[in-house]
Order: structure tokens, then C-alpha cells, then sequence
């Protein structure tokens, strides 16, 4: 939707008390339309600004422009505050992030005896068949006179 137009492409994105918006103006109109409206957003202090166009094993080329950031002053209680220095990682609330899911339930006495057994089972298998491929293999050897 962005590539190749006569005119310049803009994005705000903007975080204002754990609440992530982000609005773009691609039609040239400077009219500002919705593209993702996210709360509970927990972002860490500290941190950096970065743009990449690199998504994956795609790439494109962008010329950024500018790059124009503000501190927005909001008023916030000492426990927002408090709450806002605790964070460590980002995070969504009621958002199930991937790779983090909940630990598995160990397995059952039972079902780590048949694993283990089946296991031992199939690795006997497979020394009796690996004898009788090498002997088989012996005996073909030995009956070659030159």
C-alpha cells in the first residue's frame, strides 16, 4: 500500500499510559486513519528507537525522512509510577504472547515406564538386526577365492 506513490507516507506511533496506538497517512490527504489501537501495554524504560524495513527473509527499501520524537508530560499517581519502573519486559495484558506458554505437566509413572520400555525394546531390535546384517555380511566375504 505504500510503495511507489507520488507523495509521502507517515506514521505516528504513539504510547500514552500503557496504551499503544498506531495511526498512518498513506493517501497523501493529511487525514490520520487508525491502524492498531492496543491497551495495556507495558513497555520498559531505557530503551531505543530503531526503523528497519527487514521483515523476515523480505526486505525493502524506505527512505526515512525524519524521525520526530516527544515526551508527552501525563500526570500519574505514585503507584502508576511504581508500576511503570517494575517493568523489565514488554508485555500486553490478556495477551498470550508466543513461546510463552505454560510449563507442561510432567508425565505419569506409567508413561515413562512404556516409553522406556519400548525404547529399550527397539534398541535390541536394532543390535540383533545390525548381527545378522554383519555376520550375513561375513559369510559373503569369506567365500570369494581369487
Amino acid at each position: 500500500m505504500v510503495r511507489n506513490l507520488n507523495h509521502d507516507t507517515f506514521l505516528v506511533i504513539r504510547y500514552v499510559k500503557r496504551r499503544l496506538t498506531v495511526m498512518i497517512d498513506i493517501d497523501g490527504k493529511h487525514e490520520w486513519r487508525d491502524c492498531i489501537d492496543v491497551p495495556g501495554v507495558r513497555l520498559p524504560r531505557g530503551y531505543y528507537f530503531g526503523t528497519s524495513s527487514v521483515t523476515g527473509d523480505l526486505s525493502d527499501n524506505h527512505d526515512i525522512i525524519s524521525l520526530k520524537l516527544y515526551q508527552l508530560t501525563v500526570e500519574r499517581t505514585p503507584e502508576e509510577e511504581k508500576r511503570d519502573r517494575e517493568v523489565f519486559l514488554p508485555v500486553v495484558d490478556n495477551l498470550k504472547l508466543p513461546g510463552l506458554e505454560a510449563p507442561l505437566e510432567p508425565m505419569s509413572g506409567l508413561a515413562l515406564f512404556l516409553i522406556v520400555f519400548f525404547s529399550l525394546v527397539a534398541l535390541v531390535f536394532a543390535i540383533v538386526i545390525g548381527v545378522i546384517v554383519y555376520n550375513k555380511w561375513q559369510e559373503q566375504s569369506r567365500k570369494h577365492f581369487y
